[in-house]
């Protein structure tokens, strides 16, 4: 099978968000998704070649939605549209690039239902220091997806940790977006992150998946993945206020 590159990575990214989007668009240079929710985060166009952006027509797209959004960029490439908010770190694997975890003492990993919302909400709010408002909507939407498997990890029978992974078929192929992975403080440093990563990674594998991909938001986060076959490539600047 063919490792795994950066614009494989990168096309996989903006597959995953126009699956979970309500409303896309291909424009040149740009692909626009939208989840329709009030928040910049989930509204977003993944930019192909800078240079061929018409910026006045991704405005108009998204003023007719009435959604705040931003602008993922290659990262490094010349872009003098808003201000650049981080640098999202991605990183991927191939199914025989992938070393499973082992159990974990105590800790069940399962799918999740639609009565764990509340304890997956709690879970989020916690570990991303959100709001319930703004995590409600978004936990919904991931439930209510067809492409999207939610898991929640219980230690001694509490949610502790909740993920989830998006299967995409796009561009860059059959692929597993695995997002979201939050873990209460005090069940960390346990191998529970790692555990729930493996779980949704294999889900996405067994389902036809030939990468699997997600972004580090430390290096702590991203050492977990790298012991499970991930490996990082390059990222996607994050542009606002455009």
């Amino acid at each position: 099978m063919a490792g795994v590159t950066t614009t494989w990575v990168r096309t996989a990214h903006g597959d995953a968000w126009q699956t979970l989007a309500v409303a896309a668009v291909e424009l040149p240079g740009v692909r626009l998704s939208a989840t329709g929710l009030p928040h910049p985060q989930w509204n977003n166009g993944d930019v192909d070649d800078p240079a061929a952006v018409n910026i006045g027509a991704v405005k108009d797209w998204y003023d007719a939605r009435g959604v705040p959004w931003g602008i993922r960029v290659p990262q490094g490439a010349h872009w003098p549209h808003g201000r650049q908010l981080f640098t999202k770190r991605l990183m991927g694997v191939t199914p025989d690039g992938f070393v499973a975890t082992g159990g974990t003492p105590d800790v069940v990993v399962r799918p999740a239902a639609a009565s764990d919302l509340e304890a997956a909400l709690h879970v989020d709010t916690v570990a991303f220091e959100e709001s319930a408002d703004v995590e409600r909507p978004w936990l919904q939407l991931l439930m209510a997806h067809r492409a999207v498997t939610i898991a929640v990890a219980e230690l001694h029978g509490e949610v502790v940790a909740t993920g989830s992974v998006t299967v995409s078929d796009g561009r860059a192929g059959r692929c597993g977006y695995v997002a979201g992975i939050g873990v209460l403080p005090h069940a960390r440093r346990r191998g529970i992150g790692a555990a729930l990563s493996s779980w949704l990674t294999r889900i996405a594998i067994e389902d036809g998946a030939t990468l699997c991909h997600l972004h580090p938001d430390t290096d702590a986060a991203a050492a977990i993945y790298q012991r499970l076959g991930y490996a990082e490539v390059g990222g996607l600047d994050i542009y606002v206020d455009i």
